[in-house]
């Protein structure tokens, strides 16, 4: 009896707590709607006096304006203040915007006026090789893309120092910073979809380097990039590991919005889910937080340094700072969420292209739910899926490195790969 009332008091304490949540939550994002219009204003002001002409958010976007690759959860978001088809958006200049930072690291991408764009790639060669050797032949290459707000140093900061002598002398490594990250060129411009990523990773590391035959390592953001990648090369694709895939799946007509409600639903709770929804609901208050954090970087990197008595700040607390709103914005809801669309029609090609295909994640991921790995499996039964215990977003990588690289060279060591070749 005692035993039935303590479950009893549990499953109220449970129902009580999910009601002070949801109602907090109401209140709270009411009040964030009503700022966001505010800071709507104000911005366009600002554009307007500093740059000559101001801009529109994406609540003034008709449907009919959106192109296939972008995302309907930019400009079907839901606000209570907010009607649609008020005015037309404004194509973007080039140039660094007011709310941007424009320090040394930030343009360096500009400083090749007239040169065609390309990623910032980090190459690492196989011991006692030179890129010479590799030219045209079916090299061992893996190609690595990070997850959202990163950048390559995710994986040279990781992966790189832990991979086996072995595999050092086997492989050639690429770690791409995305479009719009790192210090890769970050244009005002683009609209930072998956066909635009796809094709700048063509144009700096696929085509440059001739490479033919790949493995593709990716996490979380960077999973939806990699499939798309690797759906439209196939036949060169051996293997794609997918860590913290964000796969949703829906019943719905707009899978898009299903993935924004899933992915950054609008709750105060666990603080992590409040900080994605927060900028990816919010356009006006994220560009402010962009314009505090990002624009001045400098600032609070100098403040970390002295308040940790450390000259070498994580790479971690670099990256973060290292994109445009901008950038970030459009990336967050035309590949994360808009990629939605494409996800099933991209595991369905790999599926028959009989690519190998591995998925990896914790236990207790609070920014991609662990049914995303689930999906996969769904989709393609032949994938491999592990579900690492107490591991969570980051940590499935970071502080599990070794482990994670004997399941890496495994793969890539194995006979199990497309058309049953050796990859050795």
């Amino acid at each position: 009896m005692h035993k039935i009332s303590i479950n009893f008091s549990q499953k109220w304490l449970k129902i009580l707590k999910e009601i002070l949540i949801s109602s907090t939550s109401t209140i709270v994002f009411f009040f964030l709607d009503f700022l966001d219009v505010l800071f709507c204003m104000l911005f366009k002001f600002m554009d307007e006096f500093l740059e000559g002409k101001g801009s529109h958010c994406y609540f003034s976007i008709d449907d009919n304006e959106a192109s296939e690759f972008s995302s309907s959860s930019l400009y079907k978001r839901g606000n209570l203040f907010r009607r649609n088809n008020v005015v037309r958006r404004r194509k973007m200049n080039e140039n660094v915007r007011w709310s941007d930072c424009s320090c040394v690291n930030c343009v360096s991408w500009m400083r090749n006026d007239g040169e065609e764009l390309k990623l910032h790639v980090v190459v690492k060669q196989p011991e006692r090789a030179n890129a010479q050797d590799f030219k045209g032949k079916k090299a061992q290459n893996i190609v690595f893309l990070h997850g959202f707000l990163s950048s390559s140093s995710f994986w040279r900061e990781t992966i790189f120092p832990n991979l086996s002598e072995d595999a050092n002398k086997k492989y050639r490594l690429f770690a791409v910073d995305l479009l719009g990250f790192g210090k890769s060129p970050k244009p005002n411009n683009c609209l930072y979809t998956i066909k635009d990523h796809v094709e700048m990773i063509e144009s700096s590391v696929i085509h440059p380097f001739e490479l033919n035959s790949i493995h593709i390592v990716a996490h979380s953001m960077g999973c939806v990039v990699a499939l798309a990648l690797a759906a439209k090369h196939s036949h060169s694709v051996k293997s794609i590991t997918l860590i913290a895939p964000p796969y949703i799946t829906s019943t719905k007509e707009d899978v898009s919005l299903t993935a924004l409600n899933k992915l950054a639903a609008r709750r105060l709770w666990p603080p992590l889910l409040f900080g994605s929804s927060f900028m990816s609901w919010y356009e006006h208050l994220g560009r402010c937080i962009c314009y505090i954090i990002c624009k001045h970087h400098r600032i609070w990197e100098g403040i970390l340094k002295w308040l940790t008595w450390n000259r070498n700040l994580h790479f971690m607390a670099i990256d973060l700072t290292r994109h445009t709103h901008h950038s970030a914005w459009h990336t967050m809801h035309n590949v994360i969420c808009g990629g939605a669309k494409f996800m099933d029609k991209y595991l369905e090609t790999l599926r028959l292209a009989k690519v190998k295909i591995n998925v990896i994640q914790g236990s207790r991921d609070q920014v991609v739910p662990v049914e995303c790995s689930n999906n996969v499996k769904m989709k393609v039964p032949d994938a491999e899926v592990k579900i690492v215990d107490n591991a969570d977003h980051t940590s499935i990588v970071i502080g599990r490195e070794k482990d994670l690289c004997d399941d890496l060279e495994e793969l890539w060591g194995s006979q199990y790969v497309r058309n049953g070749n050796s990859t050795s």
